[in-house]
C-alpha cells in the first residue's frame, strides 16, 4: 500500500517535467528550417551585391524594417527609397557593405508559419568619403508564411551605443580636437603674457 501511494506521488510529481521534454522535430519544421536557410543565404548575397530588387521576393509587402540610424521602414517602396538614398542616388553615404550574420540557435517556429530568430553580424562597411569599419551589429526578425513562401516580416539590427566604430572616431576627433584648443590657448597665452611683460618694462 505504501508502495502504491509512493509511486503514485512519484508519477504526479514527474509529470510536470516529463510534459516540458521537446518532442523530436517533424518532417515539415525540418523543411521550413531549410526553407528558412535558403532564404538567408539568398537575402545576404544580394545585399552583398547591392542588388536591392533581389531582396523584394523575400520581403513581405507590410515589412517593417528597423535601421540602426532609428530609422523605420515600413513597405517595399519605403525600403527601396531607403536603401536607394544610403548605397545609390546622388550624395549617398555608403560605397559598399559586407554583412555575415549569423543567429544564435535554430529558428524558433510557431504554428508552423511564424518563425523568430536572433543572432550578431560582422558587417563591413566603406563610406562614399573612404572611411572603412566593422560594426558589430546585434539583430532580430520575423519571419511568416505567406502563400506557402518564407518572408521576412520584420527585422531591426542595433550596434552598441557605447563601443562602435562612430563613437570611438568621434571620440579621438574630440580629443585631437580639445588638444589642439589647448595648444593653441597656450601659445596665444605666451604670446599675450611676452607682450604684456613688454609693456610694463617699457
Amino acid at each position: 500500500m505504501k508502495h502504491g501511494r509512493l509511486f503514485s506521488v512519484l508519477f504526479f510529481l514527474c509529470l510536470p517535467v516529463c510534459a516540458q521534454v521537446p518532442q523530436a522535430a517533424t518532417t515539415d519544421d525540418e523543411a521550413s528550417h531549410q526553407a528558412l536557410r535558403e532564404m538567408r543565404d539568398a537575402m545576404v548575397n544580394a545585399l552583398n551585391k547591392g542588388d536591392i530588387e533581389a531582396l523584394i521576393p523575400h520581403l513581405n509587402k507590410n515589412i517593417v524594417f528597423t535601421a540602426m540610424n532609428g530609422e523605420v521602414c515600413r513597405g517595399h517602396d519605403a525600403l527601396r527609397a531607403y536603401f536607394n538614398r544610403m548605397l545609390k542616388d546622388p550624395g549617398h553615404i555608403v560605397e559598399s557593405l559586407h554583412v555575415n550574420p549569423t543567429v544564435d540557435h535554430l529558428t524558433d517556429v510557431y504554428g508552423g508559419a511564424t518563425g523568430v530568430a536572433y543572432g550578431s553580424s560582422v558587417d563591413h562597411y566603406k563610406l562614399t568619403g573612404g572611411q572603412e569599419f566593422e560594426v558589430n551589429a546585434r539583430w532580430s526578425a520575423t519571419m511568416v508564411k505567406d502563400n506557402g513562401n518564407w518572408q521576412i516580416a520584420s527585422f531591426q539590427s542595433a550596434a552598441n551605443i557605447f563601443d562602435n566604430p562612430l563613437l570611438n572616431k568621434a571620440k579621438s576627433t574630440l580629443y585631437w580636437g580639445a588638444g589642439g584648443a589647448g595648444l593653441i590657448g597656450l601659445v596665444l597665452g605666451l604670446l599675450i603674457g611676452r607682450r604684456w611683460g613688454k609693456s610694463v618694462v617699457v
